[in-house]
């Protein structure tokens, strides 16, 4: 494991202790005030003692506009940001870099937690059944052209917020089909202005986003999570993938966007993520991360080859706080089963 246990030192990006990342999960434990709790703490802190070089939070909402989430931790005012501190603390202290995700979720909600009807790139419903408030998920109002800059403020003034608390880097949660990949994601956009349409139009918002967030903060500590490819019970990909990729990416290294996160979810890596990382690689300056379901000597192969810079786990850090560890000393690792997320250990 000699790739995986070296020190990630690009210019453009922050430093990490290793390019093992423990991706970003929700886990629904704030308390009532959308405040990172002790537990919370405690979890966070056993991850990078474990030895996770790079821990990036769970999704953290940005404004109430874009919660959807039962207990999902806010960084909208500054005592949400003051309260993470002791978790960037407790992650510093153990050696571990942290990043904050910063979390809109558009259309995948519902009024009960906006206070109003959800934003989006469209006025249609998202299809489903919302889990978080066993409820259809609330039709939602598209948003004007005249009203991007204010939800790109949202962003820009979580982002400051959470480097100013400590955070070592933000990431923009843009995939998913949250608010910002409800821009890209042709199948969704529905738009006949310049956010929607073409493939430069659908990348617009992202770019807009991006541009305005690294004028803000340095870009070298921002990423971007993005999931072109996805299984959502079958293969899902953005139309137009290859157009896509072939026009964003390039854009957000010209930005100096230091990271893309390129993710799967629980989905088989080589099928999705690893096949856009290999798109993306020759176009992005930039450090790229992803994996979420591979072994550790995948992941070896992979950072090896060049593709990627860093690699992904989700479940297998809930199982195993001392992840890093288990891999570097060769232990078995325990496995991942549903009930664990009932608590966090």
């Amino acid at each position: 494991m000699q790739k995986l246990f070296q020190a990630l030192t690009e210019p453009g990006f922050i430093p990490l202790r290793n390019r093992l990342v423990m991706s970003a999960m929700s886990r629904s434990f704030a308390d009532a005030d959308r405040c990172p709790t002790e537990e919370m703490v405690r979890y966070y802190e056993r991850r990078a003692q474990g030895g996770a070089g790079l821990i990036l939070t769970e999704g953290t909402i940005i404004h109430s506009t874009g919660d959807g989430w039962v207990n999902a931790p806010y960084i909208a005012e500054d005592r949400h940001a003051r309260a993470w501190r002791p978790v960037i603390d407790a992650v510093h202290a153990a050696d571990g870099a942290i990043a904050c995700q910063l979390w809109h979720m558009g259309r995948i909600s519902h009024e009960d937690f906006t206070g109003g009807p959800p934003v989006s790139a469209t006025a249609r419903a998202a299809a489903g059944h919302n889990r978080q408030n066993d409820k259809p998920f609330g039709t939602p109002r598209a948003l004007d052209a005249a009203e991007m800059p204010q939800i790109y403020a949202q962003f820009v003034t979580a982002a400051q917020r959470a480097l100013d608390a400590g955070f070592d880097a933000v990431e923009l949660h843009m995939g998913h089909g949250y608010l910002p990949d409800q821009f890209l994601d042709g199948q969704v956009n529905d738009r006949t202005d310049q956010y929607g349409g073409s493939v430069e139009n659908r990348c617009r918002f992202a770019l807009e986003l991006v541009e305005a967030v690294t004028k803000a903060v340095p870009g070298r500590q921002v990423m971007a999570r993005i999931s072109p490819s996805r299984f959502m019970g079958g293969l899902y990909e953005w139309p137009d993938l290859d157009e896509m990729i072939g026009h964003l990416t390039p854009a957000l290294s010209e930005l100096g966007l230091g990271g893309i996160d390129v993710s799967c979810a629980n989905s088989d890596y080589f099928a999705t993520a690893g096949r856009m990382v290999r798109k993306i690689r020759p176009l992005y300056t930039g450090v790229i991360v992803s994996g979420a379901s591979l072994t550790p000597e995948q992941a070896e192969a992979e950072l090896q080859s060049g593709m990627v810079d860093a690699i992904t786990w989700g479940r297998a850090f809930i199982a195993n706080p001392d992840l890093a560890e288990r891999i570097r000393t060769g232990a078995d690792l325990v496995p991942f089963d549903d009930s664990m997320r009932a608590t966090l250990i």
